[in-house]
């Protein structure tokens, strides 16, 4: 997506002197970002680029570190990891095509241009995107990534400001997302015979939500969060020489572009714009859905999430023409996922196959004791999170080491669960690989937005450690 900094014309007619004032007036914070984002724009490669690094840094690292790892060894666990995320790959990529169809819908445009119509400065912008962010992301992960991305759009073509500065507000409130009702590490501790349910394995029963979700130690933080981060975010605010904006009539166009009819000149393109087969399509679906949830129990995952999507756009499009044209344009923003989710598989199979978490765990727990073991699982957690950044399968890896060590140490097991979700959505501030969704339908560089990050993983880290280090029971 074409960004554009403000017109020259603009800039000569200010003075040097204004610009000076207005670079006195920014704080402190807002400078030190500023360097960041310059930084991380001439420092950071394309995300495919820096996937391609941590592999080989990974695979370095096992060769170096881990129990009896080989080169032929660390080349099967890339090749098996590749192939092992192909499932969820696809998820991921038909959760963001679906995401982005059902939001081009005209009535749900209508409904995110009211809530982008609450504000009128960049400020006030920035305040609401994180707090709608941090809430849907706390329901739901993917529901925080679509609604925050496709929030952050509406916005960016009625308010003049920072786009990058706006889609790191967007991305923020992700922070929350492995410590709300869709985290999976909480939800398969509180799911008993679920394979990930590793606290039931140790101990012989499962964790509730009532002890990990629900409790002073995950909430707190949660709430002090969405409480600071708005706060702090409005100090970042490029100063206007270095603002780069959204193009708002591109934006525009891209989204109003699919709203065409087919002639209805032959029995085939009737067929094509039958609303009937929509809604007899998403009535079988939610039939489909309410079955499932009556086998399994209620519980909004990535699968669910995903057919919500893919029906909400069916009814909102109304006619099968309309849809299929919604989900063509949302898919050629897909391109860029394409191949580094397959790489961040074979860095996660070279990971946990040749042990090397187990290693840094280990590491870790020597130098626990009963209260400081969540904080110390947690700072593994966040090193872990680089390497592997998918909540389950970093919980498989780390799991198997944390539960056993809490057993022995006579330390909080919802503590020290908790620390790996904790670390994992902290981490997931400077890991691109949960932000590949958002950049994709926002329409922006990743080196652009993550100079701000760096901000929210400072706010966080220190937020979750304290908590953790001062707010978990012992038992």
């Amino acid at each position: 997506m074409r960004l554009k900094r403000r017109s020259t014309r603009s800039e000569d007619t200010r003075s040097t002197s204004a610009i000076e004032d207005e670079e006195r007036k920014q704080s402190l914070l807002g400078r030190v970002t500023g360097i960041s984002v310059y930084l991380f724009e001439r420092g950071m490669p394309d995300p495919f680029v820096f996937a391609v690094l941590l592999t080989l840094s990974g695979a370095f690292l096992a060769l170096m570190f881990a129990p009896n790892a080989t080169v032929p060894s660390v080349a099967l666990a890339w090749y098996g990891g590749i192939f092992a995320i192909f499932a969820f790959a696809f998820q991921m990529v038909i959760m963001l095509v679906a995401g982005y169809a059902l939001a081009i819908a005209r009535p749900v445009q209508r409904g995110l241009a009211k809530i982008a119509s609450l504000v009128s400065t960049p400020q006030s912008a920035i305040s609401l995107t994180i707090a709608v962010s941090l809430i849907a992301s706390w329901i739901n992960w993917g529901l925080g990534l679509v609604t925050a991305a496709l929030l952050a759009r509406e916005i960016a073509k009625r308010v003049r400001l920072d786009f990058g500065w706006l889609v790191a507000a967007a991305y923020t409130g992700f922070v929350v997302s492995t410590e709300g009702l869709s985290g999976s590490i909480a939800l398969s501790q509180a799911t008993h015979g679920s394979a990930l349910n590793i606290v039931e394995k140790v101990t012989g029963h499962g964790i509730p939500l009532g002890e990990t979700v629900f409790t002073r130690f995950n909430l707190i933080p949660c709430l002090i969060l969405l409480i600071t981060l708005p706060m702090i975010f409005r100090a970042l605010q490029p100063i206007e020489r270095n603002t780069i904006v959204a193009d708002p009539e591109r934006l525009r166009k891209e989204d109003q572009q699919v709203h065409t009819r087919e002639r209805e000149d032959g029995f085939g393109s009737k067929l094509d714009n039958a609303w009937i087969l929509n809604l007899v399509l998403v009535a079988f679906g939610l039939f489909a859905l309410i079955v499932q949830w009556q086998h399994t129990g209620f519980a909004l995952d990535l699968n669910s999430v995903i057919i919500m999507l893919i029906l909400g756009g069916l009814l909102l499009h109304w006619r099968p023409f309309a849809y299929i044209g919604a989900v063509k344009h949302a898919a050629r923003i897909s391109g860029s996922l394409i191949l580094q989710y397959p790489l961040y598989g074979g860095l996660m199979g070279i990971i946990t196959t040749t042990g090397l978490a187990g290693v840094l765990s280990r590491i870790f727990i020597r130098f626990s004791t009963e209260r400081t073991l969540p904080f110390f699982t947690y700072l593994t957690s966040m090193i872990i999170t680089l390497f592997v950044p998918s909540g389950g399968g970093h919980w498989a890896v780390q799991g198997p080491f944390a539960v056993p060590a809490a057993q022995a140490l006579h330390s909080s097991l919802a503590g020290t669960t908790m620390a790996v979700a904790m670390g994992e959505s902290v981490a997931n501030m400077l890991q691109p690989f949960w932000a590949l969704p958002i950049l994709a339908i926002a329409g922006i560089k990743m080196r652009r937005m993550m100079g701000f990050m760096v901000v929210t993983f400072a706010v966080s880290a220190l937020a979750f450690g304290l908590s953790l280090l001062f707010l978990v029971p012992t038992q």
